[in-house]
C-alpha cells in the first residue's frame, strides 16, 4: 500500500456520523427496500453475506482499507470506533486468509460496536454464526492474518463494489448489505416508508384475487413484447 503524504493521516479519528435517530428508523426497513428507493445503488456484491440468516445490522460506517490477508488497520479501527458503529472493511474480496475471528468479534461486541461488514474472509465461523454479534463476510478461511502492513481507517473505500464514506448508513440483513450516503438518509427513509405501504397494499390486493399488476401490459408494449392493441 502506498505511503500517505505527511498531510494525510492513515487514521481519521473524528468523523460525522448519521444520527442515532435515523439509524433507529432505518433499522426497521429491509435492506432490499432501502436499496430500491435509493435507485438500486449502494448494495455490496452478493459474496458478502451474514454468517447466520438471522443477523441484522444498522449503523454508521467506520471504514477500513487493508492489504489482502493483513488486519492491522482493523485493530486500529476497533480502537477509534464508537458504540453503534459498523466496521466496514475493504479486504479486496480476498479469501486466502481470515481478517477477523472470535477474539476480535468479542472485543468489538464488548465495546458496543454494532457489527462487521468485511469484503474478505473470517474464521471461527461456528462460534460466530451461533453468537449474537452480526458479521457479514465474503467467505471463510482458517488461515490467520498478518499484522504488519499499513492500511487506512475512516477514508472512503470501495467494498464489494459499493462506495462507502465514513459515517454513511450501513444496513444489512439476510439479503445482504446496502450503504446509503449520510446526507441522503432522511430522504431515503421517507421513500422507504412509502414503498413499504405500497407493497403492503399490493400484497393485500393479490390475496383478494388481483394477481396481475396494472402496469404489466404497458411495459410489455414499451419493450416490444406486445403489439399495440394486443393483450395478454
Amino acid at each position: 500500500m502506498s505511503t500517505l503524504s505527511h498531510n494525510t493521516s492513515a487514521i481519521v479519528r473524528d468523523i460525522e456520523r448519521v444520527s442515532p435517530a435515523l439509524v433507529e428508523a432505518a433499522a426497521r426497513f429491509q435492506a432490499a427496500i432501502l436499496a430500491d428507493v435509493a435507485g438500486r445503488r449502494g448494495t455490496l456484491n452478493c459474496r458478502v453475506k451474514p454468517l447466520a440468516p438471522t443477523m441484522k445490522v444498522a449503523g454508521p460506517a467506520v471504514t477500513v482499507e487493508v492489504r489482502p490477508g493483513d488486519n492491522l488497520a482493523i485493530h486500529a479501527a476497533l480502537a477509534v470506533a464508537k458504540p453503534g458503529d459498523v466496521i466496514v472493511v475493504d479486504g479486496k474480496g480476498d479469501q486466502s486468509c481470515a481478517l477477523i475471528g472470535e477474539i476480535m468479534a468479542t472485543q468489538a461486541q464488548t465495546t458496543g460496536i454494532a457489527g462487521f461488514v468485511i469484503d474478505g474472509a473470517v474464521r471461527d465461523s461456528h462460534e460466530l454464526a451461533h453468537g449474537t454479534f452480526p458479521i457479514f463476510s465474503a467467505g471463510l478461511n482458517p488461515c490467520g492474518p498478518t499484522k504488519s502492513v499499513a492500511g487506512r481507517v475512516n477514508l472512503p473505500v470501495s467494498a464489494a463494489g459499493a462506495t462507502v464514506h465514513p459515517g454513511d448508513l450501513v444496513v444489512g440483513d439476510a439479503d445482504g448489505v446496502v450503504v446509503i450516503p449520510r446526507a441522503d438518509v432522511e430522504r431515503i427513509l421517507v421513500l422507504a416508508q412509502k414503498k413499504v405501504d405500497a407493497e403492503a397494499a399490493r400484497i393485500a390486493a393479490i390475496r383478494k384475487g388481483d394477481t396481475r399488476p396494472g402496469w404489466l401490459e404497458k411495459e410489455l408494449r414499451a419493450a416490444g413484447m406486445l403489439a399495440e392493441g394486443e393483450a395478454l
